[in-house]
């Protein structure tokens, strides 16, 4: 079998580009044929080093570093990205038998949909976010910080000031999915959502497509070893953007008022204003191996309150493997795999329901027991890149097969297993 893997990074710069790299890699590794494209030009993750992967480059640029007439029409349709691609599938020394996309919004745009679809592989679309669905990709209003309850591109989306940038950027994105919806319409292809709440959700919201739904956990590149002792710990971790759609306000107000400091790694734009909060150290960006070092040894639990329907971020289920509870969001898809009380917290993302948590934590003999009964669950069924590989191929030769039936598809969505 032959896989194109479609990203616009070649190196794991957020949660959708790790998730490419380390598919392609399970693919691989599983005896599968692979090319990597990579829409922007750059770095190359060693992921990729493998005698059964061939990468190409497009040369491609984010469209929002591009001069700003030509960063707005790219972004809605970028006719050199097609082109590009048209001609990277067209000289491939052997035809692609399914082509799976991961991104697309940032330097390709929705022209690279007819490319696919003319290349007469099945495409396949991981869902990583909403853009197939929303026009700022993740169903929340900004200007509210709270999820969003309009349907997309009726007129109160239209209207709405929703977007994190500006109102520019917002009547691109609004372009962007119009584009994207008559590319699509009419077409038959398959996507592959990464938790149950987001198959829910974006079942609904893509109704008028005909896509076909599938469910595969992401992986978790974590090696099984001795579980950490999060008693150890004296804070309150949380990893990734400092945004307040990923809640990291929330988790420095929550710890203050449970008594608890707040450790901080990553960079955003709250880092001014966390700083200012007591009991809060900020750590910045640090190297993945130099994260979970500094997890195992400070972190009493792992926090993510995303404000935002989160698909499935990493980790939380990084943090379950390696034996840390995590206080999660109910709006998150990870929130799946914490039982409250069990293995950690779900909680809604307010400050009342996260202190409440956090008060938990002040105990080193419950801490103990959340993590080694993380630890347990996680290892009963890890999301490793073999099991990953695994429920991708089953889901290809679904695909396949019914390509093979003359059975496509049905318009509306047809949810397969």
């Amino acid at each position: 079998m032959h896989i194109v893997v479609l990203a616009e990074f070649a190196v794991a710069s957020g949660g959708a580009e790790k998730v490419a790299l380390e598919s392609a890699r399970s693919l691989a590794e599983a005896g599968t044929d692979i090319t990597y494209i990579q829409a922007i030009d750059g770095p190359v993750d060693a992921l990729l080093d493998h005698p059964r992967i061939r990468r190409i480059d497009l040369g491609r640029t984010d469209i929002w570093s591009r001069p700003a007439h030509r960063g707005v029409l790219d972004g809605i349709w970028d006719r050199r990205a097609a082109t590009r691609l048209s001609a990277a599938l067209a000289g491939l020394p052997r035809p692609a038998d399914l082509v799976h996309l991961h991104q697309w919004t940032r330097s390709l745009s929705p022209s690279v949909f007819p490319a696919l679809f003319r290349h007469g592989a099945p495409v396949v679309v991981t869902l990583h976010d909403y853009v197939l669905a929303c026009p700022n990709g993740v169903y929340y209003r900004f200007d509210r910080q709270a999820p969003c309850t309009l349907t997309p591109l009726s007129a109160g989306c239209l209207a709405a000031p929703c977007d994190g940038r500006s109102r520019l950027h917002k009547l691109v994105r609004v372009g962007r999915s119009a584009a994207q919806r008559v590319a699509l319409r009419n077409r038959r292809f398959d996507v592959i959502h990464v938790s149950d709440a987001s198959r829910a959700r974006m079942g609904d919201l893509l109704a008028p497509l005909a896509a076909t739904h599938h469910r595969v956990d992401n992986p978790v590149r974590v090696a099984r070893g001795v579980p950490a002792d999060p008693a150890r710990g004296d804070a309150v971790a949380y990893v990734g953007r400092l945004t307040r759609e990923k809640g990291a306000d929330l988790v420095a107000q929550a710890a203050a008022a449970a008594g608890l400091p707040a450790l901080f790694i990553g960079t955003g734009p709250l880092e001014a204003e966390l700083r200012a909060c007591p009991g809060v150290e900020l750590l910045g960006w640090q190297a993945p191996d130099a994260v979970w070092r500094i997890l195992r040894e400070r972190a009493r639990a792992v926090a993510a309150p995303s404000r935002w329907f989160e698909t499935g971020p990493l980790t939380v289920y990084e943090a379950l493997a390696s034996g840390l509870p995590v206080v999660a969001s109910t709006r998150s898809g990870a929130s799946e795999k914490v039982v409250d009380g069990v293995n950690g917290f779900a909680v809604p993302p307010e400050v009342g329901a996260l202190t409440h948590a956090f008060r938990h934590l002040a105990d080193d003999a419950v801490v103990r027991a959340l993590g080694l009964r993380a630890h347990a669950a996680y290892w009963a069924a890890p999301l490793t890149l073999s099991a990953h590989a695994e429920a991708l191929g089953r889901v290809y030769d679904a695909i396949l097969t019914r390509g093979r039936d003359g059975d496509g598809p049905m318009p509306g969505g047809r949810m397969a297993a």
